[in-house]
Formats: C-alpha cells, sequence, structure tokens
C-alpha cells in the first residue's frame, strides 16, 4: 500500500543547499522577518546619525526647552537644555550598538576558545569549569558594574565590562556543543585518520558550532545594550557630552513629570532594539535547527 504524504507549509525541498533552507524558514516566519527589518533600520540609523540627525548632539536652544513632540523643527521634543531629542536618541543607539557589538565580540574571542577546549579536553574541563562556576557566582549586572568601576567610565570599558561579564555563558554553550559534537561519528572517523586535535577542533568541531555560536551571539546583544544602558545610568558608561540611551534616561528622571517623553522615547528605543535581538534570535535559532530538515 502506497502511503502518500502532504507537505505542510513549512517544508522546503530536500535538495536546497542548507543557507537556502535556514533563509526560506526566516522569510516564512512574520516575526523573524518584522525584527530583522527593525534591526536593519536601527543599524542603518545608527551608521548613518552624524549626517541623518537633524542637529548636533551638543547644540542647544535655551529658548525652546522642554518642547513637546510634534514641535516644528523638533519631531521628538527637547530636553531641560533644548538640545534635539530625536538627534540624540539616533547617535545614542550608535553608542549603545556599538558597545554591545565590541562586548560580544570580546566575550566571543575569549568564551570560544575556552568553550572547545573545556568540552574537548578533559584535563581542561575540571578548571575552566570552575572558572566560569566562579564568574557565575556574580550576577551579570553587580560584575559589569564593579568592572567599569574599577576600569574608569568610558565606552570602551563599558564594552570590556559587559563583554567580560557574558563570557561565562559562551563558554558554558560552547562547551555543551562541543561534547555533543566530540561523540559523533565523524570526529571519531577524524581521530583514527590520525587527525590531530588542533585539527579536529579547528576543522570539525569549530564549523559545526557556527550554528550555535551564532545563536548566543544574536542573544547576547540585547543583554549588552540593557548592560550599557544601566551602566550609563549609574555614570559608568558613556560620558556627557557624548549621548547615551543610559544617560538619557539618568538626566531625565529628574524632570519625569515636566516632560515625561524625555525619559520615555529612549526607554522605548532600548526596549524595541532588545526586543527585536530576542525575537530574531529566537527565529534564527529555531532555523538553524536541524530538526527542521525532517519536518
Amino acid at each position: 500500500m502506497t502511503v502518500l504524504t502532504v507537505p505542510t507549509a513549512d517544508a522546503v525541498p530536500a535538495g536546497l543547499s542548507r543557507r537556502t533552507r535556514i533563509l526560506r524558514r526566516l522569510r516564512r516566519n512574520p516575526l523573524a522577518v518584522a525584527s530583522f527589518i527593525v534591526l536593519a533600520l536601527a543599524a542603518v540609523a545608527a551608521l548613518l546619525s552624524p549626517w541623518l540627525a537633524p542637529y548636533a548632539v551638543e547644540q542647544t536652544d535655551f529658548a525652546r526647552t522642554f518642547a513637546p513632540p510634534g514641535t516644528p523643527g523638533h519631531l521628538l521634543g527637547t530636553d531641560d537644555l533644548g538640545r534635539d531629542v530625536l538627534s540624540r536618541i539616533m547617535l545614542g543607539a550608535r553608542a549603545s550598538l556599538q558597545v554591545a557589538i565590541l562586548a560580544v565580540a570580546t566575550s566571543l574571542v575569549i568564551g570560544v576558545p575556552l568553550g572547545l577546549a573545556a568540552g574537548y579536553f578533559r584535563a581542561w574541563d575540571a578548571v575552566i569549569s570552575r572558572f566560569t562556576d566562579l564568574l557565575l557566582a556574580f550576577p551579570f549586572l553587580i560584575m559589569a558594574v564593579g568592572l567599569a568601576a574599577i576600569r574608569g567610565a568610558s565606552l570602551t570599558n563599558a564594552a570590556v565590562a559587559v563583554g567580560i561579564a557574558q563570557i561565562p555563558g559562551v563558554i558554558r554553550v560552547v562547551r555543551s556543543d562541543t561534547l555533543r559534537l566530540k561523540s559523533l561519528d565523524f570526529v571519531a572517523a577524524a581521530v583514527v585518520d590520525g587527525a590531530s586535535d588542533l585539527w579536529v577542533l579547528a576543522r570539525h568541531i569549530l564549523p559545526n558550532a557556527t550554528s550555535v555560536i551564532l545563536v548566543q551571539a544574536t542573544v547576547a546583544i540585547p543583554a549588552a545594550i540593557l548592560g550599557e544602558a544601566v551602566l550609563s545610568f549609574l555614570g559608568l558608561g558613556i560620558q556627557p557630552p557624548d549621548p547615551s540611551l543610559g544617560t538619557m534616561l539618568a538626566t531625565a528622571q529628574q524632570f519625569a513629570a515636566r516632560a515625561p517623553w524625555a525619559a520615555v522615547l529612549p526607554g522605548v528605543v532600548i526596549m524595541g532594539l532588545a526586543l527585536a535581538f530576542n525575537v530574531f534570535g529566537d527565529a534564527l535559532r529555531d532555523a538553524l535547527d536541524p530538526k527542521g530538515d525532517r519536518r
């Protein structure tokens, strides 16, 4: 008896390359498309903000302080010094994304090799795992605040502090996937053929762990954005006159009753960026799931 199978809406032809299948799954996910559009627009606005911003971030107009949103010439209003809120949000988002990218890059550069070593070399696992447990004993934000306070307040130091605080999570994720890949047949075959440990790690395990690392990066970026906002809010991140979403929140809190938009708008941008990265990271994880090929 012949059994007919009815393809589902998520099914993709088996002959397509893995990259094409991943892109098709992402395109068929409305939330993934929406979050990608938001992130793309935010990235373009951040990169071009020095030229797109209608005013210089330090330009003041004391005759138009606390202008509400919709004021001619100031789409999102002005703050207590008459500075354009839209211009400062655009430059502040740029700074937040810079810190997030630098922080995640720092955590990956340090965490990925340590995670690979912990998962592949049994002798190193105990040492690296205990080091990870030690770092995990400190909450993420407390560690970031402590490191930033020690190193001083600046964009670079904020990125390094947030990046170091994210290293334990990267180590644990990469270690777990390395242990899984190490037990597979193709790795055992490479070892039997005489491949060195470094060769196996570089040519077999790391390329197959790229998907997990990529998803971890997309999940770590929103945490880094929130971490930068907290550091700047506490005065340990980007320093005035350079704009930051966190410093805008800190300044606007004392005028929240008079000009609530000055505090609400930067908070909405932080929330929107974090939410878009989280949604896209979840969609990317589902698209990279090998089980999706058999659905």
